[in-house]
């Protein structure tokens, strides 16, 4: 292989990297073959850096189940299922930080407009449904993961297993560590108070501590106690663990049809309980009023966690799309 060759091939070698590896091992070669071609006989093209960044980033999502067919048919509900389920949590991170702010001003005063009193209603009973729903789909996957495990353990089940446990142990004892000092303790009574009970207002707070404009802020940041900026930093990273390890743990156990598409089912009804959620959360960042002691004030996190959950909740409604038979489009290329 003469020098030039040897670079080109290198060339074509870093433009596959826009395309996933499972779509590399079926076409990489042949893909190389004809970027060598092109690139040899048109150097500078700058639209084609744009056309394989495109249409790698499709083929991305085709294989993470979000838009396309997966390369293997078999895996394409499995894996849009995955998707919907990582949207859904990244929906929950936002919207459980804005709900946990709106709880606060609950507990010491009514809020001053039927908008806000409504966005808390809405979300309350939505995030209520979305843990139903979540410990509903926990169950039979956990199920399946027992089995497998007694019957033949593998380290490719075991290392996302015990990730996830990890990811847990740290998000569950910081959460009940930091719930003891929920701003909402001692709040005054009023008739409506109790529609979200203290305890389940406090661990959502410490939960989502990490979601604040205080980071943007360094020097109010710099009084917080260190164990508390520790678990701030520490959290994101425990819950990304999680999702990530969950992820990888549904795709290696190849869950039996009937449980995807149970799930799928499932994902369905979660999508309403998190259009239902985000009503009452664009209800309060939309039309509510700051209130007593401006205790309901709508901030710039607000209006980011409102657009966080937004795209969330499409990518959410578009996997569990993907995963349906007839729906999933042409297979990326």
């Amino acid at each position: 292989m003469s020098e030039r060759e040897a670079a080109l091939r290198r060339r074509a070698q870093r433009a596959l990297r826009w395309y996933p590896r499972e779509w590399r091992a079926r076409y990489g070669e042949e893909f190389t073959e004809l970027l060598m071609a092109d690139f040899d006989e048109r150097p500078h093209v700058p639209s084609r850096a744009v056309d394989l960044a495109v249409s790698g980033t499709t083929a991305r999502l085709a294989a993470a189940g979000v838009a396309g067919r997966t390369l293997d048919p078999d895996l394409q509900a499995t894996r849009s299922l995955t998707a919907a389920g990582c949207a859904t949590a990244l929906f929950l991170v936002s919207g459980v930080a804005l709900w946990s702010q709106l709880t606060i001003g609950w507990q010491w005063a009514p809020p001053a407009t039927r908008a806000t009193a409504w966005a808390m209603y809405a979300m309350t009973y939505g995030a209520l449904a979305l843990a139903a729903i979540g410990v509903a789909a926990v169950v039979p996957v956990a199920g399946v993961t027992l089995w497998r495990l007694v019957r033949r353990p593998s380290p490719a089940l075991v290392r996302p297993l015990v990730a996830l446990a990890l990811g847990v142990a740290i998000l569950v004892v910081g959460t009940h560590h930091f719930a003891n000092g929920w701003p909402g303790t001692r709040g005054h009574p009023w008739v409506d108070q109790g529609v979200v009970p203290g305890g389940v207002a406090a661990y959502a707070w410490a939960a989502s501590l990490s979601v604040t404009s205080y980071w943007v802020h360094p020097g109010a940041l710099g009084a917080f106690p260190p164990a508390e900026l520790a678990f701030m930093v520490v959290s994101p990273v425990a819950l990304l663990a999680v999702v990530v390890s969950a992820a990888r743990l549904v795709r290696q156990l190849r869950l039996p049809t009937s449980i995807v598409r149970y799930g799928h089912h499932l994902s369905r009804v979660g999508a309403l309980a998190m259009v239902v959620f985000f009503t009452g959360a664009a209800l309060w960042v939309v039309d509510g009023a700051p209130g007593p002691h401006n205790l309901f004030h709508v901030g710039a996190i607000d209006v980011l966690e409102l657009l966080a959950m937004l795209g969330a909740l499409a990518l959410a409604v578009r996997s569990t799309r993907a995963g349906v038979p007839g729906t999933q489009g042409p297979v990326a290329s």
